[in-house]
Protein backbone atom coordinates (compact mmCIF):
# COMPACT_ATOMS: atom_id res chain seq x y z
CA UNK A 1 0.00 0.00 0.00
CA UNK A 2 0.96 3.58 -0.34
CA UNK A 3 2.11 5.73 2.26
CA UNK A 4 0.24 9.20 2.37
CA UNK A 5 3.40 10.79 0.95
CA UNK A 6 3.41 9.03 -1.80
CA UNK A 7 -0.27 9.67 -2.37
CA UNK A 8 0.01 13.21 -2.74
CA UNK A 9 3.40 12.75 -4.80
CA UNK A 10 1.04 11.03 -7.28
CA UNK A 11 -2.25 12.80 -7.09
CA UNK A 12 -1.65 15.42 -9.81
CA UNK A 13 -1.24 12.29 -12.12
CA UNK A 14 -3.68 10.61 -10.98
CA UNK A 15 -6.23 13.35 -11.27
CA UNK A 16 -5.18 14.26 -15.09
CA UNK A 17 -5.30 10.36 -15.62
CA UNK A 18 -1.86 9.76 -16.29
CA UNK A 19 -0.73 7.08 -13.93
CA UNK A 20 -0.34 3.08 -15.48
CA UNK A 21 -3.61 1.31 -14.39
CA UNK A 22 -1.41 -0.64 -12.13
CA UNK A 23 -0.28 2.77 -10.14
CA UNK A 24 -4.02 3.48 -10.37
CA UNK A 25 -5.26 0.82 -8.60
CA UNK A 26 -2.60 1.49 -5.58
CA UNK A 27 -4.32 5.12 -5.16
CA UNK A 28 -7.62 3.45 -5.05
CA UNK A 29 -6.46 1.61 -2.75
CA UNK A 30 -4.99 3.69 -0.46
CA UNK A 31 -7.90 6.29 -0.89
CA UNK A 32 -9.98 3.57 0.04
CA UNK A 33 -8.43 3.11 3.68
CA UNK A 34 -7.38 6.95 3.97
CA UNK A 35 -10.22 9.54 5.03
CA UNK A 36 -7.05 12.37 5.20
CA UNK A 37 -5.91 11.90 1.55
CA UNK A 38 -9.71 11.68 -0.10
CA UNK A 39 -9.76 14.77 1.24
CA UNK A 40 -7.00 15.55 -0.05
CA UNK A 41 -7.86 14.52 -3.44
CA UNK A 42 -11.55 16.24 -2.95
CA UNK A 43 -9.52 19.55 -2.79
CA UNK A 44 -7.23 19.19 -5.27
CA UNK A 45 -10.53 18.72 -7.66
CA UNK A 46 -12.08 21.67 -6.21
CA UNK A 47 -9.40 23.49 -6.99
CA UNK A 48 -9.21 22.49 -10.57
CA UNK A 49 -12.67 22.95 -11.20
CA UNK A 50 -12.14 26.75 -9.69
CA UNK A 51 -9.00 27.38 -11.86
CA UNK A 52 -11.32 26.23 -15.28
CA UNK A 53 -13.71 28.62 -14.64
CA UNK A 54 -11.43 31.77 -13.85
CA UNK A 55 -11.34 33.95 -16.85
CA UNK A 56 -8.57 34.75 -19.06
CA UNK A 57 -8.70 38.05 -18.64
CA UNK A 58 -8.58 40.02 -15.99
CA UNK A 59 -11.31 40.90 -14.08
CA UNK A 60 -13.02 44.19 -13.10
CA UNK A 61 -15.58 43.31 -10.46
CA UNK A 62 -14.29 40.73 -7.75
CA UNK A 63 -16.96 40.90 -6.63
CA UNK A 64 -19.09 39.49 -8.90
CA UNK A 65 -16.63 36.71 -9.95
CA UNK A 66 -16.72 35.71 -6.22
CA UNK A 67 -20.14 35.23 -5.87
CA UNK A 68 -20.13 33.37 -9.24
CA UNK A 69 -17.38 31.17 -7.90
CA UNK A 70 -19.38 30.39 -4.35
CA UNK A 71 -22.42 29.46 -6.91
CA UNK A 72 -20.37 26.90 -8.38
CA UNK A 73 -19.12 25.20 -5.65
CA UNK A 74 -22.58 25.30 -3.89
CA UNK A 75 -23.48 23.67 -7.51
CA UNK A 76 -20.78 21.06 -6.47
CA UNK A 77 -21.52 20.26 -3.22
CA UNK A 78 -24.98 19.35 -4.07
CA UNK A 79 -24.25 17.46 -7.14
CA UNK A 80 -21.76 15.35 -4.89
CA UNK A 81 -24.92 14.96 -2.07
Amino acid sequence: MLTCKEQVARSSDYLDGQLTFRERLLVRHHLMFCPNCRRFIRQMRLMQATLKILPDEPVGDVDALAQQLAAERLKDQKGGE
